[in-house]
């Protein structure tokens, strides 16, 4: 499912979801949104819909997955980041080889997670990172 919502007046932290499978999105929107701390603001399958939708909704954060359908979530990193500094970026992959967690980290990605071990620090990751964000400069405790 590819979405995005109208909703730049969301208070809290405001997450893109960049997922190719509908499974893991669904339990990334189901952990993400609990407590009310994180408003999924958009969903997308594709590289080239998720850049064009996390530039226009500006959200706080995107969980990225390494592949997409049509592309590498390293294009939609490099992207949005060229564009958009301010986004944060927490990978999130089945694929935790130390040749992706450099180069996403090399783009400026937060926190770089294996779906496997790590999924429920996802949240936790998040409202990490975007603290580390609004902290004044110097003052970052971003984790790779």
């Amino acid at each position: 499912m590819e979405t995005a919502l109208d909703t730049h007046s969301t208070p809290g932290i405001r997450a893109f979801i960049a997922e190719d499978s509908a499974a893991i999105s669904e339990r990334l929107i189901a952990l993400l949104t609990e407590g009310g701390e994180i408003t999924v603001v958009g969903e997308a399958i594709t590289a080239d819909a998720a850049i064009e939708r996390i530039l226009s909704l500006r959200p706080d954060i995107v969980t990225l997955d390494i592949h997409l359908r049509d592309s590498s979530g390293l294009r939609v990193i490099h992207e949005v980041r060229r564009l958009a500094p301010e986004i944060q970026f927490i990978v999130l992959t089945d694929h935790p080889d130390p040749i992706y967690r450099r180069a996403f980290a090399q783009e400026g990605a937060s926190c770089f997670l294996d779906k496997n071990l790590e999924f429920s620090r996802v949240k936790e990751m998040i409202i990490s990172a975007c603290a580390d964000s609004r902290r004044p400069s110097g003052h970052s405790n971003a984790r790779h």
